[in-house]
């Protein structure tokens, strides 16, 4: 498998028919079929009937676009459409294709209906993503050959395909790539009893003894996330295998997750620091973004996509006009007492 990023020669090839590096070390839990693929079902179901719907009529799946947070099996989830169509895909990343010849190269190259996954695909250039355009409805693209009052427009024709972008962050695509998929999926977040589905297969799949009790310690504190269940099942099975005789039960799960700093709730380290640091130095808020960012060290962008989002679900933060504020709940959680603004009363 070859791939090229950023900076690497155009004659490189940038896709993989398999997965991508990154994945590689979950590529064995990787479900394959929908039926062994746990959680999404609303999602699931409609994909059921639109993969039927294609295949009786012998056409390409209609274009996919699936949004929601990191981790929750975007990737997975196209690999088992291409494998339920029973079709080849090709994967590549929006940061990846860097020029409109890049994306002519990947889209000549693809065979009949095959499938095109594109990840962080909001992260596409603007003149990149404007060659997709006429590829997605008109299965074509023009090409400019020659510069100058010389250069002419062809136009090359293209196999049907189907177009599955991942997003983590659909409202930054524009609203004319948007508007040309026909089928958009929103993963939500699992419940800890899909997760716990998910780590007891998961261990299967690994060999690791667990308990029923210890794979549901681990699924209650991944945050919502089989990508960080499994991963969290790996380092239980670490101090199990060392401290334990090899068995997960909840005891030695909680003991291995708060040597990693994973409380009860699911919260990290961070997770903590972002609350406290609001209750210490900003009264509980409100604060903003930037401001918070700067005071515990981390980028914005990372604390708004990766632990924002827990902690609002969670009911541990909330978003005002003026900023971040810290919950009851959140005082509660941390042994704190309560001093928080009149408005989180309200």
């Amino acid at each position: 498998m070859s791939i090229s990023f950023s900076g690497e020669p155009a004659d490189e090839i940038i896709t993989s028919s398999t997965i991508l590096p990154e994945d590689s070390g979950e590529a064995s839990l990787r479900p394959r079929t929908l039926d062994e693929y746990i959680g999404q079902e609303k999602a699931k179901d409609n994909l059921r009937i639109f993969i039927e719907a294609a295949k009786m009529r012998g056409e390409s799946l209609d274009h996919v676009l699936l949004h929601g947070p990191p981790g929750l099996g975007k990737t997975t989830l196209a690999a088992v459409i291409a494998n339920e169509m029973g079709v080849n895909m090709r994967i590549t990343s929006g940061p990846s294709i860097e020029k409109a010849g890049d994306l002519a190269a990947l889209l000549t190259n693809l065979q009949e209906n095959d499938i095109l996954f594109v990840d962080e695909i909001h992260r596409l250039d603007r003149a990149v993503e404007e060659i997709l355009y006429p590829a997605m409805e008109d299965y074509a693209i023009d090409i400019i050959i020659g510069k100058g009052p010389s250069a002419n427009s062809i136009r090359l024709d293209l196999p049907h395909f189907t177009l599955i972008g991942a997003t983590t962050r659909s409202g930054q695509l524009t609203a004319p790539l948007r508007d040309r998929f026909g089928v958009t999926l929103r993963l939500e977040l699992y419940t800890p009893e899909e997760l716990g589905r998910i780590v007891t297969r998961s261990a299967g799949i690994l060999g690791i003894a667990i308990e029923p009790d210890g794979a549901e310690e681990i699924a209650s504190r991944s945050r919502g996330t089989p990508r960080i269940a499994n991963r969290m099942l790996r380092r239980v099975r670490d101090y199990a295998q060392v401290r334990a005789g090899g068995v997960i039960t909840r005891q030695v799960a909680n003991e291995a997750l708060l040597r990693l700093e994973v409380d009860r709730q699911g919260l990290d380290s961070v997770d903590r620091r972002m609350l406290k640091s609001i209750i210490e130095f900003y009264g509980g808020g409100p604060v903003g973004l930037e401001t918070l960012a700067a005071t515990i060290n981390e980028e914005p962008v990372t604390l708004e996509d990766v632990y924002e989002p827990y902690l609002l679900q969670q009911g541990f933060l909330t978003r005002t006009p003026r900023g971040r504020c810290v919950t009851r709940k959140a005082y509660e959680h941390l042994g704190l007492e309560y001093s928080g603004q009149e408005q989180l009363e309200l």
